[in-house]
């Protein structure tokens, strides 16, 4: 399963991302609402993994926007709020499952795979492509226009998060949290190296580039000049 965490602890996060990812599924984070918000739109997700209180927009408001845009990814509101008109709030809001803090992991990884098995699995994606650049997740193949490209185990997950993110914006805090899981700045230029050595296989015997540095704000891949 792909998933969305929506939790602004860091820590919680960190032990959730981390968790979920050694349980078998892709994980995403978000550290607000907003930000929260916006890779939801980006679609693709089997569920979201959302705290009810978070900064900039709270998890009851966020999903109730997702709703109202007809988004049917199952969602399990995690909180510490626990009293039954919580609990009745946050289902109303369009959660499908909601689970107290202090939790349980095992009970956390029960409930979200449950939500997953609810949906037909229609909606997963394992091949990307931005213009002649092609990826395959099962098969861990890249191409571009035809020739197959090897990448290391890091470089082919950071170009997988920017081909989900294909035509955004990426910061390198997004990218230090979901391809370094990093939730601090090492202060190194551990993701200059790496967006290097990318753009050397993906791009530099290619005519058009793909892989753009954002001055400023981060780096995009997209095909549009």
């Amino acid at each position: 399963m792909r998933i969305l965490v929506i939790e602004d602890d860091s820590q919680a996060a960190a032990f959730l991302v981390k968790g979920l990812r050694e349980a078998g599924h892709a994980v995403d984070h978000a550290l607000d609402g907003e930000t929260g918000l916006n890779m939801a739109e980006s679609g693709g997700y089997d569920a979201y993994v959302i705290d009810r209180m978070l900064p900039q927009l709270d998890g009851l408001t966020l999903l109730e926007k997702r709703r109202e845009e007809g988004d049917e990814t199952p969602a399990l509101f995690l909180s510490a709020l626990g009293e039954v008109d919580d609990r009745v709030a946050g289902l109303q809001a369009g959660g499908d499952d909601y689970l107290v803090k202090p939790y349980a992991f095992s009970e956390l990884i029960a409930r979200v795979e449950a939500l997953g098995r609810r949906r037909a699995p229609t909606n997963v994606t394992t091949q990307f492509s931005v213009g002649d650049l092609e990826m395959d997740i099962l098969s861990r193949t890249v191409r571009r226009a035809g020739k197959k490209i090897d990448l290391q185990p890091r470089e082919f997950r950071l170009l997988e998060y920017l081909m989900r993110h294909a035509d955004q914006v990426v910061t390198r805090t997004m990218l230090l949290e979901n391809v370094w899981e990093y939730h601090f700045d090492p202060q190194t230029n551990v993701i200059d190296v790496h967006i290097s050595r990318l753009r050397g296989k993906i791009d530099k015997e290619f005519e058009e580039p793909l892989l753009k540095t954002v001055r400023g704000a981060g780096y995009t891949l997209s095909a549009e000049s």
